[in-house]
């Protein structure tokens, strides 16, 4: 198990029962130091003073099973309106919402597809593209796919 898979593991249940659910988790360095950030959400949406006392949870908790053992820094936000879609149930949850996909490798020619979810289900989506076609994609496949806010 990696780090990340580990941190998932750890903190999951802690967001469960505070009925919020993990949207993301990024590892990186930047500027010199090494940041984990946590993305979370909830119904009708994650607000700061969430963020705030979910970063206090989740630090201790961290803090206390000790899966980074150099230093860091914990941001725990909201995914925001272009939220990332990661696994089956995102796709199922934001059916009919215009998505974002970009995949490992092309396929018919074509590597880059933005329009409305139409199906998720048995590690596809369907996809009404903004070419004119409906597109079947394997989840596996998906190398970045996010929300295209409406406004």
């Amino acid at each position: 198990m990696n780090r990340l898979e580990e941190i998932e593991k750890t903190i999951t249940p802690i967001l469960e029962q505070e009925k919020m659910e993990l949207v993301d988790l990024q590892y990186a360095g930047e500027s010199g130091r090494k940041v984990l950030r946590v993305f979370i959400d909830k119904e009708g949406g994650v607000r700061l003073d969430d963020c705030e006392r979910m970063s206090s949870v989740i630090g201790a908790v961290l803090d206390k099973s000790d899966p980074i053992t150099e230093p860091y820094v914990l941001e725990v936000s909201s995914p925001g309106l272009d939220r990332v879609l990661k696994k089956e149930k995102d796709f199922v949850k934001f059916k009919g919402k215009k998505a974002r996909i970009s995949l490992f490798a092309p396929v018919d020619g074509q590597r880059n597809f933005s329009g409305p979810i139409l199906e998720a289900g048995g590690g596809k989506i369907k996809i009404d593209d903004v070419t004119g076609k409906t597109v079947e994609l394997e989840l596996d496949r998906i190398a970045r796919a996010r929300l295209e806010p409406e406004i």
